[in-house]
């Protein structure tokens, strides 16, 4: 057992609720805390004179200068596992180009897919361990990964064993999410429904037989997928014993209710959503996920996260980290830029970005800094820990505890 502090301050996020509207008077701060590790897990959190008093054989793993310590992050959308570069995507979309456009000039997911397919094993671990090792010093220590780049069986598995693979190398925790239900393959001869058929009974049963993956989703959209054969699938999917979550509501709004009616686990995106929507969900357990890369990349309105918090819905940030819409990946930054934007205060920010999109992935074991909780923390340089959404991601962590230790 060790004792790590002193900090200036410790911001557990203990004693929060799960949903709906936060104040920043009901965070709990501890001046020059401690944190009591055992192993992977934390024993508890007080004043450091105090628990060195109360422990007096621990051990001391001792912090120079003023820092501050809060739960690590939990990103719980990515597209991290990729091929290829679409900066072109970007460069075009700037000059007025429409989504259709840049597709037609041989850009936006299929781009993707045929970089993916093309890349070596080899190459997609390299680049995917560098990504989640950009995340890990940013202070994320829990990923989702998706696939949805292969979009057949070989291709498909082909990603989701990358994925597994990086999990044996990397201390972060993965989470891997089978998106084969991305868009319909420009190459798959044959309908959306038989497209969706092709997953049901061609990918997802290898998925399961190899461990690769528990949840699924689909991107519901004009562009993708309909809202009643999506519906069908997701239900046939959660048959299968799947958890499911869903791109929901990114242009057009209706598919968060499709996502509430299945019992998803998180509709994420929202920024087309309706308020008899933002309703719908708040009555829910399905989190609501905002996804503010993809409004900086595209230029489209933020997901309407203040309504959603103060209708009592469990709202949870996250990077959507991917090449084509969303490529910057600092979460933080993202967050503090949505904050301004929907005035979210400084508890609804952490909040978001740790024990409720924790519960998104079903991992209720973290994001708090309390006891028996996974202990993986964050701190940074500076004696007051408003200044680290003040400076908006400029401001990086100086310390990230995976299990209690120091990543290095």
């Amino acid at each position: 057992m060790k004792l790590i502090g002193p900090f200036k301050q410790v911001v557990t996020l203990a004693n929060l609720p799960l949903r709906g509207k936060l104040s920043d008077e009901q965070l709990e701060i501890i001046a020059d805390g401690g944190i009591l590790v055992d192993n992977d897990t934390i024993q508890k959190v007080g004043n450091f004179e105090d628990l060195k008093t109360g422990y007096p054989d621990v051990e001391i793993e001792k912090v120079e200068g003023e820092q501050v310590v809060l739960p690590a992050l939990v990103d719980s959308h990515t597209h991290i596992c990729f091929g290829g570069n679409r900066a072109n995507d970007f460069a075009m979309r700037n000059a007025g180009k429409t989504y259709l456009e840049i597709a037609e000039s041989g850009g936006g997911i299929w781009s993707s897919v045929q970089h993916t397919r093309n890349a070596s094993e080899e190459e997609l671990l390299t680049t995917l361990l560098e990504r989640i090792n950009f995340l890990i010093d940013l202070g994320i220590t829990t990923i989702e990964v998706k696939s949805g780049y292969g979009l057949d069986v070989e291709n498909e598995l082909k990603m989701l064993r990358i994925i597994e693979m990086a999990q044996e190398v990397t201390q972060a925790t993965l989470v891997p999410t089978c998106l084969s239900a991305h868009l319909k393959p420009r190459d798959f001869e044959g309908s959306n429904s038989e497209y969706l058929e092709y997953i049901l009974t061609e990918i997802l049963p290898k998925v399961k037989e190899e461990g690769l993956a528990n949840r699924v989703d689909i991107f519901i959209e004009k562009s993708a997928f309909q809202p009643e054969e999506s519906k069908e699938f997701l239900l046939k999917t959660k048959a299968l014993g799947f958890e499911i979550t869903v791109h929901a509501d990114q242009f057009t709004p209706g598919s968060s209710r499709i996502a509430v009616e299945v019992g998803a686990k998180s509709a994420d995106h929202l920024e087309a959503t309706v308020d008899e929507d933002i309703d719908f969900l708040a009555q829910s357990n399905t989190v609501a996920t905002a996804l503010p890369g993809a409004s900086l990349g595209l230029g489209e309105k933020f997901t309407p996260a203040r309504k959603l918090l103060d209708a009592g819905a469990i709202v949870a940030i996250a990077s959507d980290w991917n090449p084509g819409s969303a490529p910057m990946g600092n979460l933080i930054t993202q967050a503090s830029i949505l904050a301004t934007f929907q005035k979210l205060t400084t508890a609804e920010v952490w909040a978001g970005m740790t024990f409720r999109a924790a519960f998104a992935l079903n991992l209720e074991d973290r994001g708090i800094l309390e006891s028996s909780k996974k202990a993986d923390f964050i701190t940074f340089k500076t004696n007051n820990f408003q200044n680290v959404l003040y400076n908006q991601g400029s401001l990086k962590a100086e310390h990230v505890y995976i299990n209690g230790n120091l990543n290095t």
